[in-house]
């Protein structure tokens, strides 16, 4: 049975349910007294509109570890990318077990939540293990996953923060250094717009299939559409500035663990049930992993890891592969942004 807990701190409430394990409701507070709530939750909150779905749809929100990353479809060999089988995946869940299924609590200090999941017999990983810890005296919180690996295998693995977007055209700008960016090798959805398979050395000038450019730097877009934007060795850190209601988002993890990002522009593109054209939010997805395409793309050769690094952890039997990372809110006006 799904469930929550949440957590007061001198700067906010967090809250995180068991499906999933995902970062519920969420209140950062500033110090000028203003709350802040910077996560996303889909429009389907109650879950009632989306329970056919699988179960990471079902109360899409927040923020959740993905292990392994992605999910494949049937692909051929073409381009320089593999060939891939949904059949043959370790996972047949959309970004993995962990995703789709609910977590049981740990026993946990006063000053964080924890809890757990246990993968199926036959995964390779034997299970996570996630705390979710307010860090005192600021609006921050700090972020450990723990991944057991039961076998040998190289898999995919990413951390799926969704942010909250204003109204305003263009009202949250990006902040994000890259050494260059690539497009979905497809189309990720009827509504996308980025020419699919491309390289760019500036990922603020994305080519548009009309042969168009187009800055993805300042969300959300006039244009309504559905899109991934693969941002490579971004180095660890990435800004969001909130410029309608004057915040900034920083989010900080290990880029040797993630050496990637990828962006997820989810803006009123999909209309099939339970999007219905009505979907508005950012991923900021810290990856080690080819897009979503899957473990057998991530783990083989691709023009990703071909000119830019790893797409897949190695984990040996045994493995207790630890992370952390953290999410913070301030405003130009606050110390803490100088």
């Amino acid at each position: 049975m799904s469930g929550a807990r949440s957590l007061s701190w001198s700067h906010g409430v967090v809250s995180v349910e068991t499906l999933g394990g995902m970062l519920g409701p969420t209140l950062f507070v500033l110090p000028d007294g203003r709350q802040i709530a910077p996560f996303h939750i889909a429009p389907w909150f109650d879950g009632d509109q989306a329970s056919d779905q699988p179960g990471i749809l079902r109360r899409l929100r927040g923020e959740w570890p993905c292990v392994p990353f992605g999910a494949a479809s049937h692909r051929s060999s073409q381009n320089g990318w593999p060939a891939s089988d949904p059949a043959l995946e370790p996972d047949q869940f959309p970004h993995g077990h962990g995703s789709n299924h609910d977590w049981h609590w740990l026993d946990a200090a006063p000053d964080e939540i924890a809890l757990a999941i246990d993968y199926p017999a036959h995964h390779p990983i034997a299970g996570l293990r996630r705390r979710v810890q307010p860090v005192a005296g600021q609006a921050a919180i700090d972020f450990v996953l723990e991944i057991n690996a039961r076998r040998d295998c190289v898999l995919p693995i990413g951390l799926h923060p969704v942010f909250r977007l204003p109204v305003a055209i263009g009202a949250m700008r990006l902040d994000i250094t890259a050494r260059a960016a690539r497009t979905f090798p497809g189309q990720v959805d009827p509504s996308s717009i980025f020419a699919p398979d491309q390289m760019a050395q500036n990922w603020h000038a994305i080519t548009l299939t009309d042969g168009t450019t187009l800055d993805p730097g300042a969300v959300p877009l006039a244009r309504h559409f559905e899109d991934l934007l693969q941002l490579m060795q971004v180095g660890g850190h990435a800004e969001l500035h909130n410029l309608a209601e004057n915040y900034r988002i920083r989010l900080d993890w290990d880029a040797d663990h993630f050496p990637d990002l990828l962006l997820w522009f989810s803006n009123f593109g999909r209309k099939h049930s339970p999007w219905n054209g009505r979907h508005l939010a950012l991923g900021v997805e810290p990856v080690c992993s080819a897009f979503d395409l899957g473990s057998q793309t991530s783990s083989h050769p691709n023009p990703v890891n071909a000119q830019h690094g790893r797409t897949a952890h190695i984990f040996q039997a045994g493995e207790v592969f630890e992370t952390r990372y953290r999410v913070a809110i301030d405003s130009p006006g606050d110390a803490a942004a100088q």
